[in-house]
C-alpha cells in the first residue's frame, strides 16, 4: 500500500512555529560531522608551500557505491549505451524505475582553473601540488573519466546523475534530479578511511535539466565555492568546494549573458529527501526499501550505527542519549509503538537536520531555498543559491527576492526543516508502521490490502514521527543553547539563560538593527574589567552600533543594561575566590583573556557575506582579477583570526591585503546590509 498523508503529519510542522525568543536555535554534532583544522597553506598563487601530504589524482582510491548497488535508467541499461549515444542526444526527460542515468559530462574548451580550497584537497586525500597538473585540470571539468575506457567501452565505472523529485516552496514540482550535476566517482581518503562522492556542477545537459541549460554561472559557482568551505571551517556541516573552473567560451543566458563556471565539490553522500519523494509520488514501495536499506547499510555504514529508542520518547528532554550498536532486527517500544531499524534511520536523518539547522540559526545562516530537493539525508546544508549570512539581525529576512511570503525566512528555517522531515515520513511511513512486519515476506511483496490491516500500520507510523517530532526539537534547542553558551563566553548552561540572557539580547538586537555577527566578535574583545559601572557599560556600547548609525541614548542604555546581565553572568561562571577582587565584582585578568580567548574562537571576524561576494563576483568577472580569489578563501578558511596579511600559516608567511581585511570584517556599507538574490545561477 501506499501510505497517505495525514492531516496529524501536516500539523506537526505547526507545532514546531518558534515564538521570537526561540527563533533562532548547536551541542556537539555527531562524529561523522568532524570540525578540520584550518591550518595548511594557501593553494592559488600560495606563497610557498607546507609538507605536499596526500595521494596524486591517478592513485587516489576510487569507487562506484552508489552505481553498483541501485538501479539505473532503463534507457540506458549500461554506460556503453550512454557513451555510444551522441552528447548532444543526451536531453530532458522523464526517467522511472531508476535513481540514476548514465551520462557524462560536455567537454569543455580552454577551461581556466580559477581557484582550489586547500582544506578541501587535504580532506579528500590529494596532496595539494596535484592541483597543478594537467591531470587535475582536465578531471575538475569533466574533460577526463576517472574508471572508464572509451576505446574498449568498459571500466569499473561511468559518470552519472540523480533522479529526484521535490517540494518546492510547499508544492509538489514532479521530477527534478541532477540537471546540471554530474558525478564522476566516489574517491576514499587513504589516511582517514573517509569516502566522498565527487561531483561537477554546471557540467551539461541530462534527463533531469527540464526546461533548463545544464550549465551554472560564474556568479553563482564563485559564491558556493566560498560559502561551501567557509561553512565547515566553521564547524557546520556542508559539501564541500574542491576547485573552481572558467569555461571561457561558455556564455549562459540567465536575467543576462554571463560567463559559464563549473564548482567540482563533494560529500559524503549527494542524496537529499527528494529522492524518496520521487519514488512516494510514483507509488514505487520496493525502491523506497531499497533506497533506504543503501542509505542505511552505504551512506550511514550500518544499522547498528543508528541511535537506539529513547527511555522516553515523550520526554526526550529528560532522556539520556540514545546508544547505538542495535542489531539490525531487533524491535524497540511497546506493542503498538514498536521502532523498527527503519524508524532508527528515520530519526537519524531527523536527530542530524536537526542538529544542522540549529547550526544555521546560531551562526545566522539562511539557505534561502530550503525545498525538500535541497534537504540532505545526511544533515549536510546542500545546493547553494540565494543564501546570506545575517547583517542586521531580523528573523523576517529571507535572502531569496522569490520568497514573497517568507517561507525561507531565517524564523521558519527550524520548521521548514520539520516540515520536509515529514513529507520523508509519508515516504517512509509505510516502513515505519510496519513495526513487526517489516522482514515478513507477504508484507514485503504486497504491503497490506485491507483498510483493518491498515489502520495498525497507520497508528504507528503517526506515533513514532510525533514522538520524532519531540526529539528534533530537543536536539535543536540542545544544539543551539550548547553554541550560544559557547558564543557568549560562558562554560556553563544555566536553565535561565536562555529567558535571562540570550532572549534579551536577541529582542535588543532586533530592535535596534544590531549586527548580529560583529556583535558577538566585538563582545569577544570586551574585558570584564572595563564594565563596572553604568557609565563603562553606555560607554562600551558604542562599539555594537554601524559607525553610520546614530545611536541615541536609550538605545545605548539598552544594550548598556544588557552588558550589565551579562557581566554579572560571565563573573558567576569564570570568577573564582583566588582570583575575583575583594568585593567578589571582577574576574582576574589572565581568566578573562582566557575567555576572551576562547570567545574568539567561537566567534568568527570573516564571514562571507553578500555584498562581500557581490564585489568578488565583480573583479574576478568583469575586471579579470584571479588573487582576490586566494585571498577571500585563506580568510574563509581561518574565520577565526584577528588578521590575516603577514600571519604565519603552516610555516610560511602569508602576504594578503590588509586594507581589504579590514573592509571585508568592519562594518557593512549601507548599500549592502540585507541583500537579496534570485535562484537564477
Amino acid at each position: 500500500m501506499r501510505f497517505p498523508p495525514t492531516v496529524r503529519c501536516l500539523a506537526l510542522a505547526q507545532r514546531l512555529r518558534p515564538s521570537l525568543a526561540t527563533q533562532a536555535l548547536y551541542h556537539p554534532f555527531f562524529s561523522t560531522f568532524s570540525t578540520f583544522s584550518t591550518s595548511s597553506p594557501a593553494m592559488v598563487a600560495a606563497n610557498g608551500t607546507g609538507p605536499d601530504e596526500g595521494a596524486t589524482l591517478a592513485d587516489l582510491p576510487k569507487s562506484w557505491h552508489f552505481t553498483s548497488s541501485l538501479p539505473s535508467d532503463p534507457y540506458f541499461p549500461s554506460p556503453a549505451e550512454s557513451h555510444k549515444t551522441p552528447r548532444e542526444q543526451i536531453g530532458p526527460r522523464q526517467v522511472k524505475k531508476a535513481l540514476y542515468t548514465w551520462v557524462r559530462p560536455e567537454l569543455q574548451k580552454d577551461p581556466e582553473l580559477l581557484a582550489v580550497s586547500p582544506a578541501a584537497m587535504r580532506d579528500i586525500g590529494l596532496r595539494q601540488s596535484e592541483a597543478e597538473t594537467e591531470e587535475f585540470k582536465q578531471t575538475v571539468v569533466g574533460n577526463k573519466l576517472h574508471g572508464w575506457d572509451e576505446e574498449t567501452l568498459s571500466g569499473p565505472g561511468y559518470p552519472w546523475a540523480q533522479c529526484y523529485g521535490g517540494f518546492q516552496f510547499g508544492d509538489w514540482a514532479g521530477q527534478l534530479g541532477d540537471g546540471r550535476a554530474i558525478s564522476l566517482f566516489e574517491a576514499t581518503n587513504p589516511r582517514t578511511g573517509v569516502r566522498y562522492e565527487l561531483q561537477l556542477k554546471g557540467a551539461g545537459l541530462t534527463p533531469y535539466s527540464r526546461f533548463a541549460d545544464g550549465k551554472a554561472v560564474l556568479r553563482s559557482s564563485i559564491r558556493e565555492f566560498v560559502v561551501s568551505e567557509a561553512l565547515n571551517a566553521l564547524g557546520i556541516p556542508s559539501t564541500r568546494a574542491l576547485a573552481l573552473s572558467l569555461l571561457p567560451h561558455s556564455r549562459v543566458r540567465r536575467e543576462t549573458i554571463e560567463p559559464g563556471a563549473i564548482v567540482v565539490r563533494f560529500a559524503q553522500s549527494w542524496l537529499r529527501f527528494g529522492n524518496f519523494d520521487i519514488l512516494r509520488a510514483r507509488g514505487d514501495r520496493d525502491l523506497i526499501r531499497k533506497l533506504a536499506t543503501y542509505v542505511a547499510e552505504d551512506v550511514y555504514g550500518g544499522w547498528e550505527f543508528l541511535p537506539s529508542r529513547l527511555t522516553d520518547p515523550s520526554n526526550p528532554d529528560t532522556s539520556p542519549p540514545p546508544t547505538r550498536s542495535i542489531p539490525k532486527t531487533t524491535l524497540e517500544g511497546p506493542q503498538g509503538a514498536e521502532e523498527n531499524r527503519f524508524a532508527r534511520l528515520f530519526r537519524e536523518i531527523a536527530r542530524r537536520n536537526a542538529a544542522t539547522v540549529a547550526h544555521w540559526q546560531a551562526y545566522g545562516f539562511l539557505n534561502g531555498v530550503l525545498n525538500t530537493d535541497n534537504t540532505s539525508i545526511l544533515g549536510l546544508s546542500i545546493d547553494f543559491g540565494p543564501f546570506a549570512f545575517m547583517d542586521t539581525f531580523d528573523p523576517s529576512y529571507t535572502p531569496n527576492h522569490d520568497d514573497h511570503f517568507l517561507r525561507y525566512s531565517y524564523r521558519n528555517q527550524p520548521t521548514i526543516i520539520w516540515w520536509n522531515l515529514v513529507r520523508l515520513a509519508e515516504s517512509l511511513g509505510e516502513l515505519l508502521g510496519a513495526g513487526p512486519l517489516v522482514d515478513d515476506p507477504t508484507f514485503i511483496a504486497s504491503g497490506v490490502s485491507t483498510e483493518s490491516e491498515a489502520a495498525p500500520l497507520i497508528s504507528r507510523a503517526e506515533k513514532i514521527i510525533e514522538q520524532t517530532a519531540d526529539e528534533y526539537k530537543s536536539v535543536f534547542l540542545t544544539t543551539y543553547k550548547s553554541l550560544m553558551t559557547r558564543r557568549l563566553g560562558l562554560k556553563t548552561t544555566k536553565s535561565t539563560d536562555f529567558d535571562a540572557l540570550l532572549s534579551p539580547l536577541l529582542d535588543t538586537m532586533e530592535a535596534l538593527s544590531l549586527d548580529y555577527s560583529l556583535f558577538f566578535r566585538r563582545l569577544s574583545s570586551l574585558p570584564i574589567s572595563s564594565l563596572s559601572t553604568s557609565e563603562a557599560r553606555l560607554e562600551a556600547a558604542e562599539r555594537f552600533f554601524y559607525n553610520d548609525t546614530s545611536a541615541d541614548e536609550a538605545a545605548r542604555t539598552r544594550v548598556a543594561e544588557w552588558l550589565g546581565l551579562w557581566r554579572e553572568r560571565v563573573i558567576e561562571d569564570w570568577g573564582s575566590l583566588g582570583e575575583w577582587g575583594s568585593n567578589g565584582s571582577a574576574v582576574g585578568s589572565e581568566t578573562d583573556e582566557e575567555r576572551m580567548k576562547a570567545m574568539k574562537a567561537v566567534n568568527p571576524n570573516f564571514v562571507p557575506r553578500g555584498w562581500i561576494l557581490d564585489e568578488i563576483i565583480r573583479r574576478v568577472e568583469k575586471e579579470g582579477e584571479r588573487d582576490v580569489l586566494r585571498r577571500v578563501m585563506r580568510m574563509a578558511l581561518h574565520p577565526f583570526e584577528e588578521s590575516w596579511d603577514g600571519k604565519e600559516f603552516g610555516g610560511v608567511i602569508y602576504q594578503g591585503d590588509k586594507a581589504e581585511e579590514e573592509r571585508w570584517t568592519g562594518d557593512v556599507p549601507r548599500a549592502g546590509r540585507a541583500l537579496q538574490c534570485s535562484c537564477s545561477s
